[in-house]
């Protein structure tokens, strides 16, 4: 259920409000954004009458919430969640680029490539400190180590850094580096990361699971909301399917879906669901054609040395055309949300 306070109602009203709803053993979770506040009613072992609040003081109405993802769905919100990362924002109106390589390499490679996409007009740095992989013998990432030369990037070339964290152990590090941290396919539902992500203070970017259907992608953004949370942004970065020809089957049809459902921002990593350098341009446009809030790409100045990933990563100058052909899609298709 929402209760959705009239927008004179007072802190002292507000309060009552939520007093009521945790006396009936049921969560009160405040909503930010728009014009009054919203109240989520959460944790409620059956229906709740609205009756118990539409007499209250201060109260608009009450309003039966009918999805199983409560806070992510546009019944409870329905204007968009605008995420901040210092002066960037992610979400509907904007088209963010986020490009770096899949995983820090040393301070060099990082702080060039940086300059390159920056540049090219990326506005904020990727770039992989511990790396989830396949195989235990391959390259694992520079742990903290790569944590301080994101931090190095951020200092240095002025953008905001994206990174993954893997486990509840070195969440607090992550986040003491990071700007958004990023919980990786292999994550999604791994519900002791999103319980602890939904008490962090840093903006979350989730990845859909390899096999996810839509709804339990959109429960797992609710399990970091549920815990006060809400700067989520969601990432489609393909799904496993029969096919060769690509690393992963980009599910396009994700993108006007979750923004029908939901008030998050949608973003598209192209680079793993291609897992080959020449299809990450056309499914980039094909995703800001269908109106994602953002692109994730990888690039390297030297793919073919890369630790990781150096298959689909895009070199420099491939990335600055990449720049230039979303931006003219963007301005044709990137109007505002028609939801």
């Amino acid at each position: 259920m929402l209760v959705v306070m009239d927008k004179s109602a007072t802190t002292e009203q507000i309060d009552y409000v939520i007093k009521v709803i945790e006396d009936l053993g049921c969560t009160a979770r405040p909503i930010p954004g728009g014009d009054r506040v919203s109240i989520g009613v959460l944790n409620n072992k059956g229906p709740v009458d609205t009756a118990l609040f539409t007499g209250l003081a201060g109260v608009k109405e009450a309003v039966p919430i009918t999805k199983p993802y409560k806070l992510v769905s546009r019944e409870t919100k329905n204007e968009d969640t605008l995420v901040k990362v210092g002066d960037v924002t992610i979400g509907n109106g904007f088209l963010t680029l986020i490009a770096g390589p899949c995983a820090i390499e040393s301070e060099e490679q990082a702080l060039t490539i940086a300059r390159h996409v920056k540049k090219s007009g990326a506005q904020l740095f990727r770039g992989g400190a511990f790396k989830p992989r396949t195989s235990p013998y391959s390259f694992q990432g520079l742990g903290e180590d790569g944590l301080k030369i994101l931090a190095k990037v951020r200092e240095t070339v002025g953008l905001p850094v994206v990174t993954e964290v893997m486990d509840v152990q070195t969440f607090d590090m992550v986040e003491h580096y990071a700007d958004v941290m990023q919980i990786g396919t292999r994550n999604m539902q791994n519900f002791s990361l999103l319980k602890r992500a939904g008490e962090s203070y840093r903006p979350i970017l989730l990845k859909r699971g390899m096999a996810a259907t839509i709804e339990e992608w959109l429960m797992a953004a609710e399990y970091i909301m549920a815990q006060g949370n809400h700067q989520v942004i969601l990432c489609e970065r393909g799904v496993r399917t029969f096919v060769h020809h690509s690393r992963n089957t980009l599910d396009l049809s994700a993108i006007p879906m979750v923004r029908k459902e939901s008030h998050l921002p949608i973003i598209v990593d192209p680079s793993h669901a291609a897992g080959r350098r020449d299809q990450v341009l056309p499914l980039s446009r094909g995703a800001v054609a269908a109106n994602a809030h953002g692109l994730m790409v990888e690039v390297h100045h030297q793919p073919d040395k890369a630790l990781s990933d150096g298959a689909q990563s895009l070199y420099p100058d491939q990335f600055d055309l990449l720049c230039q052909q979303v931006q003219a899609i963007f301005n044709v298709a990137g109007g505002p949300d028609p939801f």
